[in-house]
């Protein structure tokens, strides 16, 4: 089966441990895109010594980068030089945690849709985030859609890497479901691409992080689409408290969604 992950929460450490045990699941560290840890760096390294003295392997592990306001393609130096900073400060925790990969988001302005604007997306973020990986040869880099619209730009970006095995594509379900195009859409031209993918459910109009099979999301659909990809992603159920992912996977189980569709 596909790897499962789940976001620990440092409160109920030991269960989502049990969970992790149960599942074989990785973690994706969250503290660690929250400006105010950041910049603290007694509280990022006591929060990296809670998970290390856990004593699990990272090693399949994620991390969540920092995403509020980072643009790496921005044509102001100043504001490039705080992203390149916070990008940096996750590519170092991570290479400390010993994590696998680091997501990162797509950050474009949805609504500039001048050409210019997005052939300069594009080629920046090619020629930054093959720098990032170069610098980072023991992490992988994941983008995520968050704002997006449309499959379009991700999945550019995710065509000019193509060649580079280390970077790959997150794919948000619920982001997804709530940008106005059609989630086959989304299926269709991001299915290559694809190594990891977030999900959990919503009412169609916010990000709201609920349990799988409370919101309207067609879980049907998605695992049709699952069950199509030549590769298997790991897949993240982003909730936000223990007793959700654990609702979460019940109502996969009962219902056979993908990856528990062969079980």
């Amino acid at each position: 089966m596909n790897q499962l992950s789940c976001i620990p929460f440092l409160d109920e450490l030991d269960r989502y441990v049990r969970f992790a045990e149960e599942y074989q699941a990785a973690f994706e560290y969250n503290e660690f895109y929250i400006p105010a840890v950041m910049d603290d760096r007694i509280s990022v390294q006591n929060i990296m010594k809670r998970y290390k003295e856990i004593g699990r392997d990272c090693s399949k592990d994620t991390l969540h980068g920092a995403f509020f306001d980072i643009s790496i393609n921005s044509g102001d130096p100043k504001i490039f030089e705080v992203s390149d900073y916070r990008v940096h400060q996750s590519m170092e925790i991570a290479q400390e945690m010993g994590v696998k990969a680091v997501i990162f988001h797509t950050n474009y302005i949805v609504n500039f849709k001048l050409k210019s604007y997005l052939d300069t997306w594009l080629n920046l973020n090619e020629i930054y985030w093959r720098k990032i990986l170069k610098e980072y040869p023991n992490q992988m880099v994941y983008i995520e859609n968050m704002f997006d619209e449309a499959p379009d730009m991700i999945t550019q970006l995710a065509h000019k890497m193509e060649d580079e095995p280390r970077f790959g594509i997150c794919f948000d379900l619920a982001h997804a479901k709530i940008s106005g195009t059609p989630v086959l859409r989304w299926f269709d031209c991001l299915q290559s691409y694809i190594t990891h993918i977030h999900i959990n459910d919503n009412n169609g109009i916010e990000d709201l992080h609920r349990p799988v099979g409370t919101g309207i999301l067609d879980w049907k659909l998605f695992s049709q689409f699952g069950k199509s990809l030549k590769q298997e992603p790991s897949i993240l159920i982003e909730v936000r408290k223990f007793i959700d992912l654990q609702q979460s996977i019940q109502y996969m189980k009962e219902n056979k969604v993908y990856p528990f569709h062969l079980e």
